[in-house]
């Protein structure tokens, strides 16, 4: 049995965080969930193999990080830690700014959520069968 991947799930929608905790955590997969990309940055050397990390964070009377500026940090920490993106937007310029800079994928925040997370997961840590 190999070690479980660490993984990290910054959103500040505690539905959508506690969504994909429960959907990622478990036997191949132990999940770390921050509300802001602060949080998550201050944490990066327990060095996860995968960051998902929502493109638009809101917190009321303070200034945040947003996403774009996040993903920056975690790939001048490391080049070679995956992200995926996830946002409700689903504009092809702000998808083709992601893919240029090196983003793993992007997931769009619809009813679909949690399928095409999975899809993209497992594109990054795929299945020994």
């Amino acid at each position: 049995m190999s070690e479980k991947k660490l993984v990290f799930i910054v959103d500040d929608d505690p539905f959508i965080l506690n969504l994909v905790q429960k959907r990622l955590d478990g036997d191949e997969m132990s999940v770390v969930a921050f509300s802001y990309g602060e949080e998550c940055l201050e944490q990066l050397s327990r060095n996860p193999e995968l960051i998902v990390l929502d493109y638009i964070f809101y917190k009321k009377d303070e200034e945040v990080m947003g996403g774009m500026e996040i993903f920056n940090r975690i790939k001048e920490y490391n080049e070679d830690i995956p992200v995926i993106m996830l946002s409700g937007q689903d504009k092809g310029d702000v998808v083709l700014e992601l893919a240029r800079k090196g983003i793993e994928d992007y997931v769009i925040k619809d009813e679909s959520l949690i399928d095409n997370l999975m899809i993209a997961v497992e594109g990054i840590f795929p299945k020994n069968d």
